[in-house]
């Protein structure tokens, strides 16, 4: 495979693997999540306040924060700008626009933030080693007004 090919389908792959990141937080998916992080993962979100030193402190501090049906979550990363520095190692920027919506606790959420991620390939597959986000802006609003309708949820049975 040519070099460009080669860069090409390697940015491809990290696009796949940060989509697919996504769904599994939003889907609550904890075994997906998993397998999209290195074992020795760092995640330091919303400008370090949040830091997670392990894959597994990580997707288990995610899973008991966000793991019920009244907690929906939306995240869509936008334009990405992939560097691949070695055949196993690459950075990227994402722009993040987030939507929560907490039933429990009466509140949305809207917010926009950058990620800045590092990948690296192990055994074929490239996986998240490092993830962080700064916001640019958060609203929140609370409570919920009167006229919202949640007409669908997934996780409601």
């Amino acid at each position: 495979m040519e070099d460009a090919t080669r860069t090409l389908w390697a940015f491809e792959e990290i696009r796949q693997l940060k989509y697919r990141y996504f769904r599994a937080v939003d889907t609550h998916d904890w075994a997906l999540l998993a397998q999209c992080l290195s074992e020795d993962c760092r995640a330091r979100l919303n400008g370090g306040q949040y830091a997670f030193d392990g894959r597994d402190a990580y997707v288990t501090t995610l899973q008991a924060l966000l793991d019920r049906p009244t907690f929906l979550t939306m995240h869509h990363g936008h334009h990405p700008e992939l560097e691949l520095l070695a055949a196993d190692y690459a950075r990227g920027t994402w722009y993040l626009e987030d939507h929560a919506i907490d039933l429990e606790h009466n509140t949305l959420l809207h917010g926009a933030a950058f990620y800045e991620d590092e990948y690296v390939k192990r055994d074929g597959v490239w996986l998240i080693a490092a993830t962080s986000h700064e916001r640019l802006f958060e609203t929140v609003t609370s409570p919920i007004p009167a006229s919202f309708r949640l007409t669908a949820n997934r996780f409601q049975t």
